[in-house]
């Protein structure tokens, strides 16, 4: 593949990218200014409707897929929407990565507001991880008999 059309297809994946990744934190927001669980509809259908674009965009690579020596999980590529990187994502996009550092070397306790950002993210991301676990495992369950 030519390097122009190579990097054109990187430049629509971190589009792509990008616009999940707003969305997803436009959606925590939105439950979380409603005072309602993510994992509960309509925040749990509408986050897996962003999981199932990110995944047929190719977004969530197979763990297998990976080149030995690099880890799935310490990808600093926006366009990989693993539920690590999601996580690192929308934790420094909220300050929640600098804030952890901040408790930790202070010895003392995050924000309230802080604490109630992280579990909301949490609970987006441990979705993300077990649906990407499930849609990984699909065949392995569903093979037709021969």
């Amino acid at each position: 593949m030519p390097d122009t059309e190579r990097r054109s297809i990187d430049d629509i994946q971190r589009t792509v990218a990008r616009d999940i990744v707003r969305g997803i934190e436009k959606l925590i927001l939105e439950a979380e200014g409603a005072t309602r669980p993510l994992e509960v509809d309509p925040y749990r259908s509408r986050l897996f409707e962003f999981f199932v674009t990110a995944d047929g965009a190719g977004l969530i690579p197979d763990e297998q897929s990976v080149p030995v020596g690099q880890s799935v999980e310490t990808s600093e590529n926006e366009s990989d929407l693993n539920s690590d990187n999601l996580c690192r994502m929308l934790a420094q996009r909220w300050g929640l990565d600098l804030a952890a550092r901040e408790a930790a070397a202070s010895q003392t306790r995050m924000q309230a507001e802080q604490l109630e950002r992280m579990r909301i993210l949490w609970s987006a991301v441990r979705m993300w991880m077990e649906w990407s676990y499930a849609w990984k495992r699909w065949n392995e369950f569903h093979e037709s008999a021969g």
